[in-house]
């Protein structure tokens, strides 16, 4: 389970559950797209896709480098999403990578 950890959303690593900020990075494995993470506390190291079904109205999280936001898709490129943050006042774009469909 996930929670807020100031303005960032920590995850626990699949391996030793500590929870945890974890800035993923992305990388190709096997011919995916995919973010790799890395657990600092038991050295785990695992992937998840790349969200590549997102469509306009899905609920996102989107992890910056400096905060984690959810919102609302609203137009979808190739590398690219635009999300209504849910605060409902900005639009931003974000690279596909970074998102999570909630």
């Amino acid at each position: 389970m996930s929670r807020s950890v100031g303005p960032h959303t920590a995850d626990p690593c699949p391996r030793c559950l500590v929870e945890a900020v974890r800035p993923g990075s992305p990388r190709t494995v096997e011919g995916r797209d995919v973010v790799g993470y890395l657990c600092e506390q038991c050295t785990h190291v695992w992937n998840r896709p790349v969200e590549g079904d997102l469509e306009v109205h899905d609920v996102v999280r989107v992890d910056l480098p400096g905060a984690t936001l959810y919102g609302t898709v609203r137009q979808v490129e190739e590398d690219r999403v635009q999300v209504r943050v849910q605060d409902g006042q900005r639009l931003l774009w974000a690279e596909r990578w970074r998102l999570i469909l909630h």
